[in-house]
């Protein structure tokens, strides 16, 4: 990684920054098993975990807002556009969006 590459991390970071200096009420969603040294394995997800959960979830007058944050050239993945496509049934896929850096969550009038 040249030192000019920012991670998806890094961005999902700063992101979450910004929201917090601008008030919002968000939390990161980390969908990622925890790798348990001692075991040397990962742990595994707790029963009825949604697989494709946007990166970070914002609650806005009720409503959810998912931020799915990926870096340029990268896209949703199955899970991720069916956990959309769940959301738009339910009447919320105007709140899920892919973001790729502060400016775009600007854009979008966060």
């Amino acid at each position: 990684m040249s030192s000019l590459e920012i991670t998806e991390s890094q961005i999902v970071s700063s992101i979450c920054e910004y929201l917090h200096y601008k008030g919002y009420f968000f939390w990161r969603q980390n969908t990622t098993p925890i790798f348990n040294q001692e075991r040397r394995s990962y742990r595994a997800m707790p029963k009825y975990s949604k697989k494709g959960v946007p990166d970070i979830i914002i609650i806005i007058g009720g409503m959810f807002v998912g931020l799915e944050v990926k870096k340029p050239g990268q896209y949703l993945t199955p899970d991720q556009r069916l956990f959309k496509a769940d959301l738009s049934r339910l009447g919320s896929c105007d709140r899920y969006y892919l973001v790729r850096s502060i400016d775009d969550v600007m854009k979008l009038g966060f």
